[in-house]
């Protein structure tokens, strides 16, 4: 739990394992285990201190969380959770939710529905409102993309219909074309 620390696992192996403390074994092992260690404990005893300790960990879960709304809407531009389901060293949603939420509020991020067939709110940059608005009013020209299976972008099965493609495949993915994939920006 990252409570208590120690200078050595034997001692820890022995509160735990009846064979040891009795000194059940061959050779080194056939010794009882007697030493209780050096330990320290690594959280402080509730008080002020801790309690201003914690929320000095609340306001880096924070400023985290706002780092990686800001990354995430860098990389994608309209960011929800559907999107973001694979991110492998994202915060808990909940907090990157309440960044966006305080983002939209300064008036920095727009929130709304953007990217259509998918629950939950969804925020996007000003920037990518305007370009999502002139694919849904240009979405005449279309491109097929192909991208490899490793790649970051490939979001089959994830965000576009159809069966997911493993990134260890080594197959290359077809990306629907824009207009296909999103179904267009909102209004507001």
């Amino acid at each position: 739990a990252g409570l208590v620390t120690a200078d050595g696992f034997d001692n820890l192996r022995a509160l735990i394992d009846p064979k040891r403390r009795r000194g059940e074994g061959r050779f080194r092992a056939a010794r009882p285990r007697h030493a209780a260690g050096r330990w320290a404990l690594l959280a402080p005893a509730r008080s002020e201190l801790a309690e201003g300790a914690a929320a000095a960990g609340s306001s880096e879960a924070r400023e985290r969380a706002d780092a990686f709304a800001r990354q995430l809407l860098e990389r994608w531009g309209v960011v929800f959770r559907d999107l973001v389901r694979r991110e492998s060293l994202m915060p808990p949603w909940r907090d990157v939710l309440g960044a966006l939420r305080r983002m939209e509020a300064r008036g920095e991020v727009r929130g709304g529905r953007f990217v259509s067939g998918f629950v939950g709110e969804q925020f996007a940059r000003p920037d990518a409102v305007e370009l999502l608005r002139i694919v849904r009013r240009d979405g005449d020209r279309e491109q097929v993309v192909r991208v490899a299976a490793a790649d970051p972008l490939n979001l089959a099965g994830i965000v576009t219909p159809g069966p997911r493609v493993s990134a260890l495949s080594g197959e290359v993915v077809e990306l629907l074309p824009p207009s296909a994939a999103l179904a267009g920006a909102a209004a507001s």
